[in-house]
């Protein structure tokens, strides 16, 4: 009876968590398709001012010719006053002025046109830009939510097929669900709320346009771009974040360089990482446990250490892989911070390290550091 309705309970957690990732994409393509829609009509904008543009430089041809005609025959009356009569000298001087007049308003009117033309032009081709990569973070949210579907769905496998782990797996999913709802309110609050400005600013930017403000529509579209560009990077930081795609392509250490880098310029913290041993891939999900634990543990440094130095260290042996992550900080009492209920953090990383058939050490002194030192046996595929 309890294993029923601990895999209900956890049914529950699989469709909560799925269901949210799944509004989120929703939310994110009926931003896209609005961006669709109002480049549609910027196109439809710029037909009409194209064809208003082709009119307007006609009349500028025209009113151009009879000016010409205009001061040449004024030409003529001024140098022959006793050949016309004062009212024909008045409406040739009349006639000349108005021309010049409409020229003038005509020539001004097919500036603005113009200039309106390339700024619905610039507009397009920034709104294309964001639609594209709008479509992209829909494939990329895609992605995540096939991963983290076919993850959450693994553990729920290991932990009905283990029974006395269960207790530690329904953490382990809570503990999901929590990061899974984080991934949502960063997308919603993030990439999602920047795409829905977007379309605002867009229309900000075209009222702006519309009352012959070109230089206030200009800086709304470069804040336009620099919004679009942060979106861009909020994306890739979760995309990262779920899974660094270079641990694919790359392997184990190359990644953690990378997020080593990221992390110490960050924080402005100095973080050393260094190999022993002969570089080598591993099995994929060896190397996606040991990323997380080394995350997990440099996340810990920097939330609670106050550390000034970091010191991360690699070892690759023929049987098994070492990782060492090593601080200057404050240190801890472990025996308390164990029994202090709601601390999974070194706990999950104690019971990850089970799963995967390895050893965790914690050593730490107050005011000293602390150091912790996880081994891993290294099972090729198939053993």
């Amino acid at each position: 009876m309890k294993q029923e309705m601990d895999s209900s309970t956890l049914e529950k957690i699989l469709n909560k968590t799925i269901q949210a990732i799944e509004k989120s994409k929703e939310q994110i393509f009926q931003i896209l398709e609005d961006a669709r829609s109002e480049r549609e009509k910027i196109i439809i904008k710029l037909d009409k001012l194209q064809a208003d543009i082709e009119k307007v430089i006609d009349e500028v041809d025209s009113l151009e010719v009879s000016y010409r005609k205009s001061r040449m025959h004024l030409a003529d009356v001024s140098s022959n006053f006793k050949k016309y009569t004062e009212h024909d000298i008045h409406n040739a001087y009349e006639d000349a002025n108005r021309l010049q007049v409409d020229l003038t308003v005509a020539r001004e009117r097919e500036g603005n046109l113009k200039s309106h033309r390339n700024d619905l032009q610039l507009r397009l081709k920034m709104l294309e830009q964001t639609i594209e990569r709008a479509e992209i973070l829909i494939t990329q949210v895609g992605v995540v939510f096939d991963y983290l579907s076919g993850d959450i769905i693994k553990m729920a496998e290991v932990v009905e097929s283990a029974q006395h782990r269960q207790l530690y797996g329904l953490k382990i999913i809570q503990a999901q669900e929590e990061e899974r709802k984080r991934v949502a309110r960063e997308i919603h609050d993030g990439p999602a709320q920047s795409m829905a400005n977007v379309v605002l600013r867009t229309e900000i930017a075209e009222r702006l346009m519309n009352a012959n403000q070109p230089q206030l529509a200009m800086k709304e579209l470069k804040d336009l771009k620099l919004m679009v560009r942060q979106s861009l990077a909020d994306v890739r930081k979760i995309i990262f974040d779920l899974r660094p795609m270079a641990l694919d392509d790359l392997g184990l250490f190359p990644t953690l360089r990378k997020f080593v880098q990221e992390m110490s310029k960050r924080e402005e913290l100095p973080i050393d990482l260094n190999l022993r041993g002969r570089e080598r891939r591993l099995p994929s999900g060896l190397e996606v446990a040991i990323f997380r634990l080394v995350q997990e543990a440099l996340n810990n440094v920097i939330k609670h250490s106050k550390a000034t130095q970091v010191e991360v260290v690699v070892e690759y042996q023929d049987a098994f892989i070492r990782v060492l992550v090593k601080d200057n900080g404050v240190g801890f009492d472990l025996t308390q911070v164990e029994k202090e209920k709601g601390r999974f953090g070194l706990m999950g990383m104690k019971e990850r390290v089970q799963l995967l058939e390895g050893d965790m050490e914690i050593d730490s002194t107050k005011n000293i550091g602390t150091s912790v030192i996880i081994s891993v046996p290294i099972k090729e595929s198939g053993e």
